[in-house]
């Protein structure tokens, strides 16, 4: 593979994202003085923007990289969820996927910046289950827009859009199309049945044993999670020791070490990396080769502020 290659590869690259669709909004200041109310900052407001989050992140990463990107998944009835959508047409995402869920309440988190530090998060939320008339409408439209498609990715914030029948359900569809089936995973909805590569952090494997990611020999954590799924890998990013790839039948993982510049935020980073293993896979590139990819763009965005994206040019630079 050579990187003046990505371009192409990943242009004819169409992926399905399925997930939790989040509002990210930014307020951006400078602090001069404490609040003489309450030891505080106070933070004068120089800008606010919107960004897409959540599962709609991983649809403008694949955008960013010249893939064609499919987004299904819930917005609330509600102001957020309008600006939400009025946010993805910006993007040059198609909407027809988002669902205005009546009762339902867009999630959005808002990050109050100052001197390029986040000072505080405010998040807007009702998680629950997602009704089943909701649902049935979540499988219609998977049913339609996975013709055609390279690769399907579950984007799972714990939300509520997902439940262990529609985790099955989405296996067995891309088992039946025999494409590549990505997960961005939490613990609650552990297993995953039918994924072919999950990607997990270390607080998310974690979660998925209940026992720690050992920091020195990660081999037999990996077999073991991989005996208790069907995957046929796991890519466990690890934060600053980089990220670890696992085969099923390896003797052996292979270590990924970060790439080493300075770490501005780290919002969305785990999206970047499924938006590229999709399009990787989805090319028909290997497990190795994507996530040696995923590492690189990942390192793009980690020097950004905000929710971020990473270019093909960009991807490029960096490997």
């Amino acid at each position: 593979m050579k990187k003046n290659d990505l371009g192409s590869l990943f242009r004819n690259s169409k992926v399905l994202v399925v997930g939790d669709l989040i509002l990210d909004r930014f307020i951006t200041g400078s602090v001069r003085r404490i609040s003489p109310e309450a030891p505080v900052p106070v933070v004068e407001v120089a800008e606010e923007k919107s960004a897409l989050g959540g599962a709609a992140n991983v649809a403008n990463n694949i955008k960013a990289l010249g893939g064609t990107a499919v987004l299904v998944g819930i917005v609330g009835d509600d102001s957020f969820g309008k600006e939400f959508v009025s946010e993805a047409k910006k993007a040059g995402l198609e909407t027809g996927g988002i669902i205005p869920g009546r009762g339902r309440t867009t999630i959005v988190k808002t990050r109050v910046m100052a001197h390029h530090q986040q000072v505080v998060r405010v998040d807007r939320e009702k998680t629950g289950a997602v009704p089943a008339a909701l649902q049935a409408k979540m499988r219609s439209l998977i049913e339609k827009k996975i013709a055609g498609v390279k690769a399907l990715v579950v984007s799972d914030y714990a939300k509520g859009t997902f439940s262990r029948e529609m985790l099955k359900w989405i296996g067995d569809k891309t088992r039946e199309k025999k494409i590549p089936y990505i997960v961005d995973p939490k613990p609650a909805n552990f297993p995953y049945p039918g994924a072919t590569i999950v990607t997990p952090n270390r607080g998310e494997a974690q979660g998925f044993l209940n026992k720690p990611v050992p920091s020195g020999d990660i081999l037999p954590f990996a077999k073991e999670l991989l005996s208790k799924t069907d995957w046929k890998a796991v890519l466990l990013t690890l934060g600053d020791e980089g990220m670890a790839l696992y085969e099923r039948g390896s003797s052996k993982i292979e270590k990924i070490p970060a790439r080493v510049r300075e770490v501005y935020d780290v919002t969305g980073a785990g999206d970047t990396v499924v938006a590229v293993m999709s399009l990787a896979l989805g090319a028909g590139l290997s497990f190795r080769e994507s996530a040696l990819l995923a590492n690189s763009a990942a390192s793009v965005v980690v020097g950004k502020i905000g929710t971020a994206t990473c270019s093909i040019e960009e991807l490029k630079r960096s490997l």
